[in-house]
């Protein structure tokens, strides 16, 4: 059964490729292979940065968050001026949601509950970085102490120390300076003066020798610390219903805070309604004895006055006048106190306050007039009729101040503000920080992403050849595509790890012949047994372009399937430098080519027979100062000439011809010259430059062995048939 190798195209690593002259197309067939080539690297790092997800999520520290209901409603006083007339019209308010949110924000709401909570001192426990605080508390080890007083001198604005924990039983501590200086020592549930510091430990619960900071921050800072975690925004579009929500670490102190900052706002509400109230009572208070003191000096004249005249009566025509100046005086007086009270309200500009001053101005006209009729009257009746007025004036405006205390004391009772509390403040029970479910998915997402990326541009930057086509554009035809051997992976690991690794042979075509790359050196057998009939002898150089691209595989290999078939093989190794042949073989390097060369024994005392019929082996020898020298010597052209009478195929395996000169001598005395190139590692430029100094030194190279083929998904999979000649 003879085997025969097909060799197919094994495609390209280019992800356009060009149709037209005139555009680029995007080969998705070429992408889909290139990420079913990486599709273990692809799979490994989403699940690297799946796990980072979960670990991210489990140990993140979750955030609750409470929220709260308040309504603001515009103030309605239907009872209020039922009861007290106009007056409660002075008092009734108007208040837009957006402007209440601002007050509750102010410092003068906040500032009450940083004071109540002492929210000026912020306490971290020191845990492991990162990762420590996430462990604690899957672990249950969370530390909690809880400051209610902290004074730093005043000479601080803001002062960083350090709490540790001495006794975990007596819950005894000590606060020190970051400079490690001890500022006090003291238990908790006592407070603790020392040094200008004042400090009381409501609770502590941590094991001996935590260490907690305590970061005692200015109240303006504080205040704008909450006023950033504090939310606030309206139901709906003009409801005047607010939600207020916060979001912390510790959920009960989080709504504790919450339902503080409501209750305050509900309180403020209440006293700023009710203070324009109290501020009219009060003025009106302090006038009431300057009024009575009026009406009783007005009743003493008028008394003495009648007593002195003999009681004199007023007529009808006086009486009627006197009720009609009354009158005038009551509303006169009456506008005078709704003038006060519009004034702190509107300026002069606004209609109401002009309505009123013409109104002011006609009961003056009217009061001239009824002037001038008094003036028409005896003089002892409108003496009479003068003081009498002044008396039931002075009466009516003591009255009526009377009258307005009650009323602003029914006000200030009544007012309850135009704020309620809906919905205390409350802690959801799920967290609502971190989500886990999506950290998990986004990291896995960016993880898919990064890989694919990542698969995409080292496939694009990937200058390796692995495609024959692309070797076969330089002029230089492929002979054969030696696949990847496993196998031959396995033996060099086992010489290795043996300490004598010289010892054991890690040759392929003896140790299993029916591996596939040994089938592609069978087939490179026939191609080369046709291209060698023009040849000038029987001497194969094989060489590459640069090292590691399995260059003695191949003529070890080659050497032993020629053997196998019967013919008489020499395999020589000419690298001199660095070759390692004699490894392959399991055997010694000295007594070698150098030694040869050189002249210290002769050829039949250096040759090595191998474990291969028919295969000889001449190994590098000695390693040599001067390699190049002793093979440009004329010893080695007649060692050459004299095993190719002796021999039926001289197999040479050469250096890289990038890196030294050996391969350009060399290959003046073989007939044929093969150069090796490695599936994704070699480069078109690396060819066309080893090629070109084989050219420069007369050598033509007959053709190239496509190494360490790959199966792949972006490139046309090799493949192998039989026939059956028999």
């Amino acid at each position: 059964m003879q085997p025969i190798l097909v060799v197919p195209n094994l495609g390209s690593m280019n992800f356009m490729t060009a149709s037209t002259p005139s555009y680029n197309e995007i080969d998705l067939t070429k992408i889909f292979g290139i990420l079913r080539d990486g599709k273990w690297l692809i799979l490994a790092v989403i699940t690297l940065f799946a796990l980072f997800g979960v670990a991210i999520a489990l140990l993140s520290t979750p955030i609750y968050k409470a929220d709260a209901l308040i309504q603001i409603e515009e103030k309605k006083n239907g009872r209020i001026s039922s009861m007290v007339g106009d007056m409660g019209e002075l008092f009734a308010q108007e208040s837009s949601a957006p402007t209440e949110a601002e007050i509750i924000k102010s410092r003068m709401i906040l500032g009450t509950t940083v004071d109540k909570f002492n929210l000026a001192t912020v306490v971290t426990p020191h845990y492991f970085p990162i990762i420590g605080k996430g462990v604690a508390r899957l672990s249950d080890d969370i530390k909690n102490i809880s400051v209610s007083r902290y004074i730093v001198p005043n000479t601080q604005s803001t002062s960083v120390s350090q709490l540790e924990v001495l006794d975990a039983k007596t819950q005894s501590f000590q606060l020190r300076s970051l400079e490690g200086e001890v500022i006090l020592t003291g238990k908790a549930g006592e407070l603790i003066k020392a040094n200008g510091y004042e400090i009381f430990v409501a609770s502590l619960d941590a094991h001996e020798g935590t260490i907690f900071t305590l970061n005692k921050i200015s109240r303006l800072g504080a205040i704008e610390n909450l006023k950033h975690a504090l939310a606030i925004s309206e139901l709906g579009k003009q409801t005047g219903i607010l939600r207020l929500a916060m979001e912390g670490e510790n959920p009960s102190k989080t709504a504790e805070i919450l339902n503080h900052i409501a209750q305050t706002y509900f309180l403020q509400n209440v006293e700023r309604n009710s203070a324009e109230a109290q501020q009219s009572l009060v003025f009106l208070q302090n006038h009431l004895p300057d009024i009575k003191a009026n009406l009783t000096s007005a009743e003493n004249v008028l008394n003495q006055y009648r007593q002195k005249n003999e009681s004199i009566d007023l007529g009808l025509e006086a009486q009627s006048t006197l009720k009609v100046m009354v009158d005038l005086e009551a509303q006169l007086n009456e506008l005078t106190f709704k003038e006060s009270e519009i004034s702190r309200l509107f300026t002069k500009d606004h209609p109401s306050y002009l309505s009123l001053m013409d109104k002011r101005k006609t009961l003056l006209k009217e009061k001239q007039r009824i002037n001038k009729q008094v003036q028409k009257l005896p003089d002892t009746q409108r003496e009479i009729l003068r003081m009498t007025r002044d008396v039931e004036v002075n009466q009516q405006i003591y009255v009526q101040l009377l009258n307005k205390v009650q009323e602003l004391r029914v006000i200030k009772a009544s007012t309850v503000g135009n704020v309620r509390i809906l919905d205390d403040a409350k802690v959801f029970p799920a967290a609502v920080k971190p989500k886990k479910s999506l950290i998990v998915v986004l990291a896995t997402l960016f993880g898919g992403m990064l890989s694919v990326a990542f698969v995409l541009v080292r496939a694009a930057f990937h200058r390796g050849i692995e495609n024959p086509e692309d070797i076969e554009q330089l002029g230089l035809p492929v002979y054969a595509s030696v696949p990847k051997s496993v196998d031959q992976l396995e033996l060099v690991q086992k010489q290795n790890r043996k300490r004598n690794a010289n010892s054991t042979s890690v040759l392929l075509a003896e140790h299993n012949p029916a591996d596939l790359s040994i089938e592609a050196l069978r087939g490179l057998r026939t191609s080369l047994h046709f291209a060698m009939l023009e040849a000038k002898n029987n001497v194969v150089m094989i060489s590459g372009p640069a090292p590691d691209i399995g260059k003695s595989f191949i003529s070890s290999n080659f050497a032993a399937v020629v053997a196998k078939a019967g013919k008489k093989v020499l395999l020589i190794d000419a690298d001199m430098r660095k070759g390692h042949l004699h490894k392959v073989f399991g055997c010694d390097e000295k007594n070698g080519l150098s030694d040869c060369l050189s002249g210290v024994s002769e050829f039949s005392q250096m040759v090595k027979i191998s474990e291969v019929k028919n295969l000889h082996l001449l190994t590098r020898g000695q390693i040599p100062p001067n390699p190049a020298e002793l093979l440009m010597h004329q010893s080695f052209g007649a060692l050459i000439k004299s095993v190719s009478s002796d021999y039926d195929l001289v197999v040479i395996d050469t250096p890289p011809v990038l890196a030294v000169t050996d391969p350009s001598i060399v290959g003046a005395h073989a007939g044929t010259t093969l150069m090796v190139t490695r599936f994704g590692r070699s480069h078109v430029k690396e060819i066309e430059m080893a090629n070109s100094r084989f050219e420069r030194a007369g050598i033509n190279v007959k053709g190239v062995i496509f190494n360490v083929v790959e199966k792949k998904a972006s490139t046309d999979a090799y493949s192998y048939s039989y026939t059956n000649d028999s």
